[in-house]
């Protein structure tokens, strides 16, 4: 299971003051060296964070494999199309938001998000849909030539300690195996912490986790290079 960790907050934290630093550039290769497989930024349309200029030199910088997480708009389209990432994850955007809330709802946007899929890989890039673990939006995905998900593991996020624990776990099992039979790849992420992240990192059916908050969490306390190898290290090692 390879681990992508999304730099977002160490532009949260350079935008507070709207200065020059942290650099998410400099954090993306920190967390290459300390084996990091894959980089992911959001590029929102209120720029909260990740700037376009910000994608434009990771582009240009990251040696593994560069993730752009965007709404289905034809900014973002245009964007994307210019820098050329090697994947871009479709995910749901509302402005009010602090994070985002929800997997993409593939089934009520089947005709807008079918045409962005087909203009985002005739121009070169594999396209993810980050969708909830449920199996009829795997399937309408995989209907649409999607072949690639990320499965939400927000809610077993948020229920980790309680009750409903044991089911979110098993929702998002349950996804990542049908969508494995559908022939798609399977990522996984959203609320992944250092204490939730072993149930996930033992289905064998998910190939990679993004993991962000957590992450420049920890790295502001001990750095960022321990705080990847850390996680990274819990994915290999689940705990029981």
């Amino acid at each position: 299971m390879r681990l992508a960790v999304n730099i977002d907050h160490i532009a949260t934290i350079r935008q507070a003051r709207k200065a020059d630093e942290p650099d998410p550039v400099v954090a993306a290769s920190l967390a290459e060296l300390a084996g990091a497989q894959g980089i992911t930024v959001h590029l929102r349309g209120d720029r909260r964070h990740i700037q376009e200029r910000d994608v434009e030199i990771l582009r240009r910088t990251v040696t593994t494999h560069l993730n752009v997480e965007m709404a289905a708009t034809r900014e973002m389209v245009r964007i994307a199309q210019a820098h050329k990432p090697d994947q871009v994850t479709l995910v749901p955007e509302r402005r009010e938001e602090l994070t985002t809330e929800g997997g993409l709802d593939v089934m009520l946007h089947a005709g807008s998000i079918e045409g962005v899929v087909k203009e985002l890989r005739d121009s070169g890039m594999d396209v993810s849909v980050f969708v909830d673990p449920d199996l009829e939006q795997i399937r309408a995905c995989h209907k649409l030539g999607v072949t690639t998900i990320e499965i939400n593991t927000g809610k077993y996020s948020d229920h980790w300690r309680g009750s409903r624990r044991p089911e979110e776990l098993e929702k998002i099992t349950n996804t990542a195996r049908g969508a494995r039979k559908l022939g798609l790849r399977v990522l996984a992420g959203h609320g992944i912490t250092y204490r939730n992240v072993d149930p996930i990192a033992r289905i064998s059916e998910i190939e990679e986790l993004n993991i962000g908050h957590s992450i420049i969490a920890r790295a502001s306390l001990v750095g960022m290079e321990r705080a990847v190898r850390e996680m990274a290290d819990l994915m290999r090692n689940p705990r029981a």
